[in-house]
């Protein structure tokens, strides 16, 4: 009953988004000194959720969990952003990508506080503050 809001779907959706970002922005940090490393990121979530929000749903992480429906994560598409190259083939700009960093992290947390502002919301209205 609860899992078909389409708040705590969109909640999910941005959490998720943030840690896909959040590992491709770590990568492309590992990576800031490999000769010819391309850096990767991808599309923003808000365009990337009116692509694909219809199609994004909650997943179950055990069986009891969320009516036991198990479904994958959503696939964000990861593209090559176009920046100039090092004299090494390398376009990992290290400043960029803590700004990134600092940006997805402000992301999973505005989802967290979606969610949890959402619960706040269903406990009053059960009754249950």
């Amino acid at each position: 009953m609860f899992s078909d809001l389409n708040v705590f779907k969109m909640a999910y959706a941005m959490a998720t988004h943030a840690g896909k970002r959040q590992a491709i922005v770590s990568q492309n940090m590992a990576n800031a000194d490999t000769p010819g490393y391309q850096a990767r990121d991808i599309e923003s979530f808000s365009n990337a959720y009116v692509k694909n929000g219809a199609r994004i749903e909650m997943h179950a992480s055990r069986g009891g969990h969320l009516n036991g429906v198990e479904r994958g994560t959503p696939d964000w598409a990861v593209f090559h952003p176009d920046l100039p190259n090092d004299p090494n083939q390398n376009n990992v700009a290290i400043e960029e990508e803590m700004l990134k960093a600092v940006e997805v992290k402000r992301q999973h947390d505005r989802a967290i506080a979606i969610y949890k502002s959402s619960m706040a919301v269903l406990r009053v209205g059960l009754g249950r503050s």
